[in-house]
């Protein structure tokens, strides 16, 4: 990339990876992204973030380019996933001087990501303020905001803010500032999924941390991944999003949607009769019956994680449930299923491991399961049906 001014004695020194496509494993990023890290140049010398192990000389070359990189005395991680916190170790060679400021929970990590006992680190707490010169920063500690380490980092004089991942987006614009945008609806679009896939489940945590940010007065934000927001431009709309985005929704009947996937019919013909059975004794509940089969399966996820209750139902192949309902689950929002009464059916020709292992994994996630699941083995009889109609309504009996 290059060295860009952002704000007054405020630099941009990330790095760009417009190439990239799948970020975490589990995160499409159509757009690419950007690893942003931010430098104070003043009397002390702080660097804000680091970058990915991966683009370390791309790097080194933009802070070189604001000043030599043994002149910086404070580097400051807001938070220590290795796309932050890649570089640290390396960085820490070119930087002899430097304390790393970051949060308790960080300090923690930190020595497992470097695997350095003698990390020079220094715990910073909310609140605490530490001079630069002409410039200060105020450390804003921000928990959830995605990980336990999370904090923002304020700076008054330059009415700038660094965010961390908070309000970010993997959109990899090589201007870097939200005025440079070319197409402003991809960008929208980018930075509605990094938030549905970040922050998505923490929407208590957001709204604390826009409580936060509302005490400060600032005009730019500059965030991790993405473009730096300022006023006028996209900083008020994306805010208005996150408090949009992560405001209570109201609920509106009961939702207990029934996923299922089938290979003859047999497992279908049994979560119409269990969705059957729910509805006989919860008739106001909105019951969908949901084949995963060639499904997108974000919008089931989202199903699932926005249910009062769901179930689940998977024919047994190769002694094991099938691939389409494991995905399902990859996409359960871990923090918010706990306790969320769940219940288990399949179909079986041999063994029906299906259902046993499911409700072993519902329950590891400390989901609600009921009872022990309901197994048919084959092609369901009559009485296998009603045998399945009963146990949807003693499920949502406990709902």
């Amino acid at each position: 990339m290059f060295a860009l001014s952002v704000a007054p004695g405020v630099y941009s020194v990330g790095a760009l990876n417009p190439g990239l496509r799948v970020f975490d494993i589990v995160m499409r990023t159509e757009y690419g992204t950007s690893y942003n890290a931010y430098l104070i140049d003043d009397e002390k010398k702080a660097l804000i973030e680091t970058c990915h192990a991966s683009f370390f000389d791309a790097f080194v070359e933009d802070v070189s380019a604001v000043c030599d990189p043994e002149e910086i005395d404070y580097i400051v991680l807001n938070h220590t996933e290795p796309d932050h916190s890649g570089a640290l170790a390396r960085l820490l060679e070119l930087c002899p001087r430097a304390q790393v400021l970051c949060t308790q929970a960080a300090s923690l990590y930190l020595k497992h990501i470097t695997n350095r006992a003698d990390l020079p680190l220094r715990v910073v707490k909310d609140g605490e303020t530490l001079s630069l010169g002409a410039h200060t920063l105020q450390f804003v500690v921000a928990p959830f905001l995605h990980w336990p380490d999370s904090m923002f980092t304020y700076c008054p004089e330059s009415r700038t803010v660094f965010t961390c991942d908070f309000l970010g987006s993997h959109y990899c614009e090589p201007r870097m500032l939200d005025a440079c945008i070319t197409y402003p609806d991809k960008y929208e679009t980018a930075l509605k999924g990094y938030y549905d896939a970040i922050f998505g489940p923490f929407p208590a945590y957001v709204r604390k941390g826009l409580e936060k940010l509302a005490a400060l007065d600032f005009d730019t934000a500059c965030p991790s991944h993405g473009p730096v927001l300022t006023r006028g431009r996209q900083l008020d709309a994306a805010l208005e999003k996150y408090a949009a985005w992560s405001a209570p929704q109201p609920r509106e009947g009961l939702r207990v949607p029934v996923f299922y996937c089938t290979a003859y019919g047999n497992t279908r013909r049994v979560a119409e009769a269990v969705r059957e059975g729910i509805l006989l004794a919860r008739p106001e509940a909105a019951v969908d019956l949901l084949d995963l089969v060639d499904q997108d399966m974000n919008a089931m996820g989202a199903a699932l994680n926005a249910s009062d209750a769901f179930v689940i139902g998977s024919p047994t192949i190769n002694a094991d449930a099938v691939p389409p309902v494991w995905q399902l689950l990859s996409h359960i929002d871990a923090i918010n299923i706990k306790k969320r009464p769940c219940a288990v059916f399949g179909s079986y020709g041999w063994s029906g491991e299906a259902v046993p292992a499911l409700c072993e994994r519902l329950a590891r996630l400390k989901a609600n399961v009921f009872g022990e699941g309901l197994r048919v083995q084959f092609v369901p009889s009559e009485q296998e049906l009603e045998a399945a109609r009963a146990f949807g309504r003693a499920f949502s009996e406990t709902l």
